[in-house]
């Protein structure tokens, strides 16, 4: 493979990072670069690419709940969204044609659908890569936009197995058989422990076991990968093994979007034309918005959503490709739409490095909402009478709790992102609500801070701690906030910050392990004596 494939992407990213652009902006100018150049698509990055959608879809599965695809705000708004923007692009195609575009001359109503259908999609990789970067994945702004995605991913297999008239193999049903198996795959997930064992068993589940083995059965493997990801979700070692995964994943969808400007070049015509549908994307975010509005969220939910989804879509391009190849859509189509796409991205991009200017904007102009009657999970969260709030609720954060309510006689509140163990800690008496305390969202939900006393930061990443602080550092919060580290280096971190108090975890527990030890040792001298 000739070295410009990789010099040409990185210093795309560079110039991108210097401008505050996301990297993937200039890995997609890369690709536009390259085919300027005169290189071709060649195997090795579609391979690349293929191999980068196929683990990102493994990993939005590792973090899934599969009860948010049942949930109204998800497949609804897919649905309705679906079905609105496709009539709206067929209208919008025929008014094109009546303009004279010559690669429309030949299309009837049949073309129209299938280019409306490919354009309702958006991008799963670009938006999923966008909440990585922002650290709002699990928000439920993102889990919903993550859930809408996942659905139009969903519509795109069916009709890709529709119109290429395949019907999955007979022996497809005994893909079932991976529900009562998935305990054992889920067991092992700890056995193989950290580092390159990680890494390989999740490259095995996704490769082997999701995408060739659903490719067998007739099957997009795509689909498999993510489905194999779902299964793994409930296990606690999941967010281990996507983080294990993270760079990998990261390093080779650098290929997959070098592959779209590497797809064709463009001429005038298909430039004028992705320029005009690309101009039209904003109306497709607003219509998210509409719909999203009537499932009672929050407006910051809602548009933040919306403007996470207002692009095009990698999966178009698939519907495309497979529609030119049956004779439904003339090839050149294939050229419009990969344009249409990588514009999109940039434009998405830019938009939403810049979502809270756009919020600060939109959101005065809509109606106002009675917190009392939005979705549950997006209501406001009271923290009541509580004096003390511990963030992470595991075994540190329980001690904390335990202490502050029965040493201290305070009124507790314990936060914690684990939908089981917030069950179960309830269930057993304690105070303790769900949160996800690294969620940007969480904090503009969290109300009634203000008279709290004391704050115990323990959740287990230092990267969560830190965040947590700095909100309460923004809101001027004068409780006395106590936080625990894992390295010596962030003690300081954190006092800078504005901590009152930092435990580095494992110097406390030497300490305290070699005091008991002496003061045991002391005692057996004194009776000896």
């Amino acid at each position: 493979m000739d070295p410009a494939y990789i010099l040409i992407p990185f210093l795309g990213g560079l110039v991108a990072l210097a401008v505050r652009m996301p990297p993937l902006v200039g890995f997609l100018a890369a690709g536009f670069v390259l085919n300027a150049l005169g290189f071709d698509l060649i195997d090795e990055i579609e391979t690349i690419a293929d191999l980068g959608v196929i683990l990102l879809l493994f990993t939005i599965g590792l973090k899934l709940n599969v009860r948010t695809l049942f949930q109204g705000k998800v497949w609804g708004t897919a649905s309705l969204h679906m079905a609105a923007s496709t009539g709206f692009f067929m209208v919008v195609l025929a008014g094109l044609k009546l303009l004279g575009f010559a690669v429309l001359a030949d299309s009837g109503w049949t073309s129209f659908a299938v280019i409306a259908f490919a354009l309702s999609f958006s991008s799963t990789v670009f938006v999923v890569k966008v909440l990585e970067e922002r650290s709002e994945s699990r928000s439920l702004y993102g889990r919903t936009a993550i859930g809408i995605l996942i659905m139009q991913d969903i519509f795109a297999v069916i009709f890709i197995s529709a119109s290429t008239g395949e019907l999955p193999s007979p022996w497809a049903i005994l893909l079932l058989g991976l529900i009562p198996a998935a305990p054992l795959l889920r067991k092992l997930m700890p056995r193989v422990g950290r580092g390159e064992m990680q890494v390989l068993y999740g490259v095995v589940l996704a490769l082997v076991l999701g995408y060739a083995l659903f490719e067998t059965m007739g099957i997009k493997g795509d689909l498999g990968a993510l489905i194999i990801g779902m299964l793994l979700a409930p296990h606690a070692a999941a967010s281990g093994m996507s983080r294990a995964l993270f760079n990998v994943k990261e390093l080779l969808l650098v290929g997959f979007f070098v592959s779209i400007g590497l797809m064709a070049m463009p001429t005038w015509e298909s430039v004028a034309l992705a320029v005009m549908l690309v101009v039209l994307v904003p109306l497709k975010g607003m219509l998210f918005l509409a719909i999203l509005s009537r499932f009672r969220l929050r407006h910051r939910t809602s548009v933040l959503a919306s403007l996470s989804l207002t692009n095009f879509s990698e999966f178009g391009l698939i519907v495309a490709v497979i529609a030119a190849g049956t004779g439904w859509i003339d090839e050149e189509w294939l050229v419009v739409l990969s344009l249409a796409v990588a514009i999109s991205f940039v434009v998405s991009a830019i938009a939403n490095t810049r979502s809270d200017a756009v919020l600060r904007v939109v959101e005065p102009r809509l109606s106002h909402q009675d917190p009392a009657k939005l979705h549950p999970n997006d209501r406001p969260i009271e923290i009541g009478d509580a004096k003390a709030i511990v963030l992470g609720m595991g075994r540190v954060g329980q001690g904390s709790y335990d202490q502050l309510s029965d040493g201290h006689n305070l009124r507790v509140l314990g936060i914690d992102s684990d939908e089981e163990k917030v069950a179960q800690l309830s269930s057993e008496g304690y105070n303790i609500i769900e949160g996800d305390a690294t969620d940007q969202d969480f904090w503009e939900k969290l109300v009634s801070r203000d008279d709290v006393d004391v704050v115990i930061l323990a959740m287990s990443e230092f990267q969560g701690n830190k965040f947590a602080l700095e909100q309460f550092a923004r809101d001027s919060c004068e409780a006395t906030i106590a936080a625990i580290v894992t390295r010596a280096e962030e003690v300081e971190t954190l006092q800078k910050l504005g901590a009152d108090a930092v435990f580095h975890l494992y110097d406390e527990a030497g300490h305290g392990l070699a005091d008991d030890a002496m003061a045991i040792r002391m005692e057996r001298s004194a009776n000896s004596d």
